[in-house]
């Protein structure tokens, strides 16, 4: 039987939280009690982003990450979902707002048929929307002097669904043995590789939206590198031919003529990365550990029969181990090459092994049981943070990775921010249900809602793997009352049918 983990939710003190830590092996900086900004909380501590001329000061340490909500139009334009979530980032307190939402250069790389993208006639609901963001903020907090609002670019590569939320058409680095299975690629079918000029190309699309997210007043754009999408797959790439693949230099190449080309056409943009920083092969729930109506823990595909292994950040002779031997090179060349403003820290990818990069102790319908205790997950990305600020002082860093924390996290986010751990804490499913959690902590030093804590029920991901519109169904009114909540509870009874059947 998969194995039960304590929730969160039920260590009603700091001691029994901390006890808890303690029995998993968990050694993590922790304050005893969250300090307002009157209080000097580290997370009220305003950094500069940027360099020489073209800086920014952004007035506090927390950070909201981008989500997409499946919530756009067909032609790609924003609803009054996709507006309503953006204003309340902009409520939310957080004074990084990194990305806003997954914003694909072209239709091609949506990652759903509802995904906002790059079109003639989607420039100006964009810059509307980011107008209500701003708007929100100022009414709320009385400035916008110091808040750091980005766009995130991005091509959905293998995990493309421009045109149907049921059908997968993958534009693809290379053939990857595992994940071609795990989502039904041919691994004969070359048609789907792209070729070197395709590349090229894409980044011309890149350079042409940084350009309107400099003209519609973003201070930076994201250049996506995360999560399985097509910037993070060409750094697995190495049996690719040609001068996107290979060594080093040609896996990297895409990101570097990326930031050279947006350099160049947008000058004052500031550039970030989001990036996934070490990756882990597919996981399956165990069939044998399974129960009726219920999945199994996961566990790894037989990555021992591929191997070495293509994936970034880990031994490729074992792939469930660590190896940031060329992540923290690719940091430096950020750093001292390229100038990269800043890089928003991440892990995997939510397709294939979200307990990596999305701890939760429930898990969403396409997924697994959690094969550790999510707490494990949740310090892991801490710690691999902590050693990256080390070997690559100078470049800020956000980390991911906190909600799971639930009411702790800013207990611990204050901690590792005082002793350097990382720069800015990002949030990310903890702001759908709950987006006044950064503004309550530095105004009132506690979490006034707390029936708003996000207890990683997993619905946001469940719903859009279900081609259902992303929300906070659970504590969320405006989508508990959306008829969308039918629909997603009929395909989780649906799920559930089909676990008794197996």
């Amino acid at each position: 039987m998969p194995q039960a983990f304590t929730r969160v939710g039920h260590l009603k003190t700091i001691e029994q939280f901390q006890a808890h830590l303690a029995s998993l092996g968990i050694e993590l900086p922790m304050d005893s009690d969250i300090l307002s900004a009157a209080a000097r909380s580290p997370l009220a501590e305003p950094i500069t982003i940027g360099r020489g001329e073209d800086t920014r000061v952004c007035g506090n340490r927390w950070c909201i990450h981008p989500m997409e909500g499946w919530d756009g139009t067909a032609d790609g334009k924003p609803t009054e979902h996709t507006v309503r979530r953006w204003r309340r980032f902009g409520l939310s307190g957080a004074k990084l707002i990194w990305g806003g939402e997954a914003f694909a250069v072209q239709h091609d790389g949506r990652a759903n048929p509802n995904q906002l993208y790059l079109a003639p006639d989607n420039i100006q609901p964009l810059g509307d929307m980011l107008g209500e963001l701003l708007k929100a903020h100022q009414e709320r907090f009385g400035t916008i002097d110091d808040l750091v609002v980005g766009l995130q670019l991005t091509h959905s590569g293998r995990f493309s669904r421009p045109d149907r939320k049921d059908k997968l058409e993958p534009r693809i680095a290379y053939h990857h043995p595992l994940l071609d299975r795990r989502f039904h690629i041919d691994p004969n079918d070359q048609s789907v590789v792209v070729s070197d000029q395709w590349i090229e190309d894409l980044i011309g699309r890149y350079i042409e939206a940084a350009v309107m997210a400099r003209k519609l007043g973003f201070h930076f754009v994201d250049l996506k590198h995360c999560h399985g999408y097509f910037g993070h797959e060409l750094l697995s790439a190495y049996d690719r031919p040609g001068k996107f693949g290979g060594d080093f230099e040609g896996r990297t190449r895409f990101l570097r003529q990326l930031v050279q080309g947006v350099r160049k056409a947008a000058p004052g943009l500031m550039i970030g990365v989001r990036l996934s920083i070490f990756d882990r092969p597919p996981y399956l729930p165990d069939p044998d550990q399974g129960s009726p109506g219920k999945l199994g823990p996961g566990i790894p595909d037989r990555y021992q029969d591929y191997l070495p292994y293509p994936g970034f950040g880990c031994n490729r002779q074992n792939p469930l181990e660590l190896d940031l031997t060329e992540p923290i090179r690719l940091l430096e060349v950020m750093r001292d090459e390229l100038g990269v403003e800043m890089v928003n820290i991440s892990a995997g990818s939510p397709y294939y092994c979200p307990h990596i990069q999305r701890p939760a102790y429930f898990p969403p319908s396409d997924g697994y049981q959690p094969p550790e205790d999510p707490l494990v997950g949740c310090a892991r990305q801490i710690d691999v943070v902590r050693q990256l600020k080390q070997a690559v002082p100078g470049l800020p860093m956000v980390g991911t990775g906190y909600t799971y924390f639930q009411e702790w996290t800013p207990h611990i986010a204050q901690a590792v921010v005082r002793q350097g751990w990382v720069d800015l804490v990002g949030l990310g499913r903890m702001v759908l249900a709950y987006p006044d959690l950064p503004a309550d902590t530095l105004e009132h030093g506690e979490l006034r809602q707390p029936k708003l804590i996000c207890r990683t029920f997993s619905d946001c991901t469940t719903a859009p793997r279900n081609g259902i519109i992303s929300g906070c169904y659970p504590l969320d009114d405006h989508y508990k009352q959306a008829e969308e909540h039918q629909d997603l509870k009929q395909a989780k009874a649906q799920l559930r049918e089909k676990l008794k059947v197996i």
